[in-house]
Formats: structure tokens, sequence, C-alpha cells
């Protein structure tokens, strides 16, 4: 599904990420963990070509044998909702506060999809009710700060999940959500990828919430993957140091047994390592 080979990012000559190899086979879903600054989110950026165009950004990212890394602006612009999908960290800031929340869930449909304005209303209608949002009608006629925290990150999924993405990319999606709903947000990704053999890669400082949703984790610190393999290996039996002091700090969840009974604990050995 995706295949990073000799990723460099670097800015003014300083070096901020350097990633050899690293694969996501489909369906699977890969957490990517480290503490602040460790190079995450730049990686996950540089996939759909969101990077500051100050930084310089070499090497090899292959989606479903396509290379992105070069691609123009207009390229890039097809592929972004349509096949690979992105949900930020934080809903408040990446809504539109002027837009209603039932416009906004549209946009991916209309830019990618010829449909009408009653089939995209349908859809719209139906995205909310897949993520388990209640009374839907009534929240698509709501402005963002009408609505709680945890409402704006599922309209964020929906609007991700719109045109069904072979991929989608979680950036810290649950750090601005207190640890209740959290849990919730984090079984709703778990129910999505499952039931829409959809790949995800879930990017996180914690490592108690990518464990519970990964089949595989990568760990990253200083802008490098100290450490890759299926996540039971990584929690029984990690062999980088920097790994065995973020399980020491791990900050538990709410059910993280449960949550990895629902992932099915298909923990996954060798691919990409």
């Amino acid at each position: 599904m995706l295949e990073i080979n000799n990723l460099h990012i670097s800015i003014a000559g300083r070096s901020l990420v350097k990633i050899d190899h690293l694969v996501v086979a489909p369906n699977e879903r890969l957490g990517i963990v480290g503490e602040s600054g460790s190079g995450k989110t730049l990686t996950v950026l540089s996939i759909l070509g969101l990077l500051p165009t100050m930084m310089k950004v070499q090497g090899s990212v292959i989606f479903a044998g396509q290379e992105l890394l070069g691609r123009s602006e207009n390229d890039l612009a097809k592929i972004r909702g349509r096949d690979i999908a992105m949900v930020f960290q934080d809903p408040g800031r990446s809504l539109n506060p002027t837009m209603k929340i039932g416009r906004q869930a549209g946009e991916t449909l209309r830019l990618h999809l010829d449909l009408s304005k009653s089939e995209i209303k349908e859809r719209v209608l139906g995205l909310m009710h897949s993520v388990q949002l209640k009374d839907p009608e009534k929240l698509a006629s709501r402005y963002p700060h009408e609505l709680s925290g945890g409402q704006q990150q599922r309209v964020m999924i929906a609007m991700a999940i719109a045109c069904k993405p072979k991929l989608l990319i979680a950036d810290e999606p649950t750090t601005a959500l207190d640890v209740t709903v959290q849990q919730e947000v984090l079984k709703l990704l778990l129910k999505l990828s499952q039931e829409s053999d959809m790949a995800m890669v879930f990017v996180s400082h914690n490592l108690g919430v990518v464990q519970a949703v990964s089949e595989r984790i990568a760990v990253m610190h200083d802008g490098e993957i100290v450490e890759l393999g299926p996540t039971a290996q990584i929690l029984d039996s990690p062999s980088a140091e920097y790994t065995k002091e973020l399980i020491g700090a791990n900050p538990s969840i709410p059910d993280a047994q449960e949550l990895r009974r629902l992932s099915g604990s298909r923990f996954r050995t060798g691919k990409g390592v």
C-alpha cells in the first residue's frame, strides 16, 4: 500500500527526519510513536506533500505503485481525501468556523465525486450516522463552535472517510480530547478500519494509545526509526533503550484490553522490518 525509502527531510542543512525503509501493507494498522519533536508528524505530512516549502524532502514515497514525492500540487490534490485521507490533532482548528458542518462534510464529495446536491446531502447524513453522531440533520445545520470536541473530531473522521480512502492517516487524533471521549474515538477508528478494509497509520506520543489500535509499531527518536516490529514484540521484548523508556513512562488508557480485543490482536511478524 505504502512504501517509504531513503526519506530525508531537512531545513537549512539541518536533518529532521531520516528513514531508510518503512512499509504499510493493505488493511494494516501501523502505529508511529515517539516524543514531541521526534519527526512523526513531519513524516506523515511528507506523504501528502503538506510540508512547508522551506523544507527539503528527498527519497521515495510510493503509494499504490505511484511515486508521490515530486508530484505537482494539482496531482496531489486529486489524491488527498480520495485515496489518502488525514485526521489532524485539533478538530477545532481544522474546521472552518464560518461554515456549517453539513457543507464542510460535503466538500470532499463535491471535489472528488460527480454527485448531485441531494446525493451529497444524503451521503453526508449517512457519514455522520456511521461515525455515531446523533441527530445528523440537526448537527449538519450547526457551526463548529456549537459542537463538543468529541463531536468535532467525529465530523473530521466522517470527512476523512467520505470517499472510502485506501489509507487513513490519524495524527494525534485523540490528544485534544478527554480520556472518555478518547476511548470512544479509538473504538470508532478501529471499527471503521476493520469494516472498510482501510489501512491506517496512527501517530501519537502516547504508547498506550498506539498499542491499543496498532498491529505493528514504529518507534521514532530524533527523526529516525529506532525500533520496528509487531506490537506484542515491541511491548514484550523491546531492544532499543528509548523504547524501554517509553514503555516505562507509558500512560495507560481506560479499557486498553477491550480496545486490543476489538483490534483482533492480529499482530503481523516481519513485515517491513
